[in-house]
C-alpha cells in the first residue's frame, strides 16, 4: 500500500516524479482529460456505479459540471489533508511537474487539464513521504468510496467530490487513458494520485500508484458580503 516505507533509507522523492512522467508521455492536456476513454475495467480495484452500493454505501446522484475557474486549496477530511494547490505545468522532459520538493504538503493541478469542477477530469498529484517523514498523500490509500474532497476555486465556490474508486495500480499494467481518462461522459471528476506499492531500491522508484476517482455532486456557493 502508498506508505509502506522503511524509516532511514534516505530515498529520493522520485516515485511522484515517475507518475507524472507517464502522464506527460501521453501528451496530457485538455485533449486528453476532457474526453470520455469509456468504462473498461481498471487495472486493478473495483469500479462503483453512481447511484449503485459501494461497500454498503449508495453514491450520490453527480452535480452538473460547473464554468471553470483555477483550484487554489483542497480538504480530504477522511485522510487528515487540508492543502494549498499550485497550478503546474510540464518540465524540461515533457512530464507534469510535481510540486517542488521543499513544499511537500503542497498539491499540484496539472493546468492544462481540466480545472475542478467542470467538464473532464481534473488531476491533482500529490508527494507520499520525504526522505524523513510523510507527505501530503501519505495516507490517500486509506480513502475510500463515499469520502468527501472540497476543492476551493479562484471563484469562491467550493466543490464537493464524493470518491467512487480506489485503485493501486501496478507501473507495468499502468494505462493512462484509463486510469487519468474521464470516466463517465458529461460528468464533473477528479482524480488524486500519488505513489503507492513498495520502494524499489534499484529502480529509484515505487511500483505502483495509487489513484483515487472521484465526482463533483455539490457545490457551495459564496458567502454573501
Amino acid at each position: 500500500m502508498a506508505g509502506e516505507r522503511s524509516s532511514g533509507t534516505g530515498r529520493l522523492l522520485t516515485g511522484v516524479a515517475w507518475a507524472v512522467l507517464l502522464v506527460g508521455l501521453w501528451l496530457w492536456g485538455k485533449d486528453v482529460t476532457s474526453g470520455p476513454f469509456g468504462t473498461g475495467a481498471p487495472t486493478t480495484g473495483d469500479v462503483a456505479a453512481v447511484g449503485r452500493p459501494v461497500l454498503g454505501i449508495a453514491l450520490p446522484d453527480p452535480h452538473d459540471p460547473i464554468g471553470p475557474a483555477r483550484p487554489s486549496r483542497v480538504e480530504f477530511p477522511s485522510i487528515g489533508v487540508t492543502a494549498p494547490v499550485v497550478a503546474r505545468g510540464l518540465d524540461g522532459d515533457g512530464a507534469v511537474d510535481p510540486p517542488p520538493f521543499d513544499t511537500p504538503q503542497t498539491v499540484g493541478w496539472y493546468e492544462r487539464g481540466a480545472q475542478p469542477g467542470e467538464d473532464g477530469a481534473a488531476l491533482l498529484v500529490g508527494h507520499v513521504d520525504t526522505r524523513t517523514k510523510p507527505a501530503v498523500f501519505y495516507g490517500l490509500s486509506s480513502a475510500r468510496p463515499g469520502d468527501k474532497v472540497n476543492v476551493s476555486r479562484a471563484d469562491g465556490k467550493v466543490t464537493e467530490f464524493t470518491v467512487e474508486d480506489v485503485q493501486v495500480v501496478d507501473r507495468d499494467a499502468f494505462d493512462a487513458k484509463k486510469v487519468y481518462g474521464q470516466h463517465r461522459p458529461g460528468r464533473a471528476e477528479l482524480r488524486l494520485i500519488t505513489c503507492g506499492g513498495t520502494f524499489d531500491k534499484e529502480a529509484g522508484a515505487y511500483t505502483a500508484n495509487v489513484v483515487v476517482s472521484a465526482y463533483l455532486t455539490d457545490v457551495h456557493k459564496p458567502s454573501a458580503a
